[in-house]
């Protein structure tokens, strides 16, 4: 800015020459370095948009930074909390594409695509997704098996191994079921990896009274709530993170499951968290 050199050299330099070479009116020079002088009238927004952004751990853009500071009783608009970004530097993390297939052909039996990209649930335990995917460290790796709930987003079960084996994705599943109530008997949909079409899956299903539900083959869109979930997890989580073991990466896993079910916001649930927008729901 032209006023702040001048204002910095003026000690060193007479005031008329500096104008003239920077080509400022002294009525203008004199009006900016008033301004210069006062202190920012957005100094409390720019600390709360800071506190909203590295309170979610830097993994929220300008819209969820904006929904929490309404939270927090400031009347702002979205586009001022994205300029008041762009000025402190805080950039949310950007999504990568890239996906772990389990599928390795007819090895077992196949099911209908019942959920046919029907998303939305009316009540909790109705509608289930589930998916592996796979990090890695070095050389090790680590796969994760969570089961969604589609009524409210949240990871209801998971678990995870150091292979994408059939016990994997058993393991996760009969966490969620355990937890089901009376007459609650969920739709289960999956891609058509291995481990569901095998037996002991079926069966599984089979027993707890849950109907099976399979995308189209080589057709991730037909799990896409599932993989959503994943590149958030892994862009939030994994991608910007220099993790020394496998130990401490799935250290990291469950700590970020646990943020997303009890504190990372969605503007499909109202602003709330998984947990929260169930409990609200039950409580209605």
């Amino acid at each position: 800015m032209k006023a702040l050199a001048v204002s910095s050299l003026k000690a060193e330099h007479r005031l008329p020459v500096l104008l003239e070479a920077a080509g400022l009116a002294r009525s203008t020079f004199f009006y900016h370095q008033a301004r210069l002088g006062r202190a920012d009238p957005r100094a409390d927004l720019k600390e709360a948009v800071r506190a909203a952004f590295e309170g979610a751990h830097g993994r929220y853009g300008h819209r969820r930074v904006h929904r929490e500071l309404v939270k927090g009783g400031w009347q702002v608009a979205k586009k001022t909390v994205l300029e008041l970004m762009r000025q402190l530097g805080l950039a949310c993390r950007v999504r990568r594409k890239r996906r772990y297939a389990s599928y390795r052909g007819d090895v077992g039996q196949t099911a209908e695509n019942l959920l046919d990209r029907q998303f939305a649930a009316d009540a909790v335990n109705q509608k289930w997704v589930t998916d592996v995917t796979e990090f890695r460290v070095g050389k090790d790796k680590l796969y994760l098996s969570p089961v969604l709930d589609l009524f409210n987003r949240e990871i209801i079960a998971y678990s995870t191994s150091r292979s994408p084996n059939l016990q994997l994705a058993t393991s996760s599943l009969r966490q969620a079921i355990a937890a089901l109530g009376p007459g609650e008997h969920p739709m289960v949909h999956t891609d058509q990896g291995f481990q569901y079409q095998h037996r002991a899956w079926r069966t599984l299903l089979a027993d707890a009274g849950a109907r099976q539900s399979m995308s189209r083959k080589g057709n991730c869109f037909d799990n896409a709530i599932i993989e959503n979930f994943f590149g958030h997890l892994k862009e939030e989580c994994f991608h910007h993170v220099r993790y020394l073991s496998i130990e401490a990466l799935e250290n990291a896993v469950h700590d970020y499951i646990r943020w997303y079910n009890n504190e990372r916001t969605s503007q499909r649930l109202q602003g709330l968290s998984p947990v929260q927008y169930r409990a609200q729901a039950l409580a209605a």
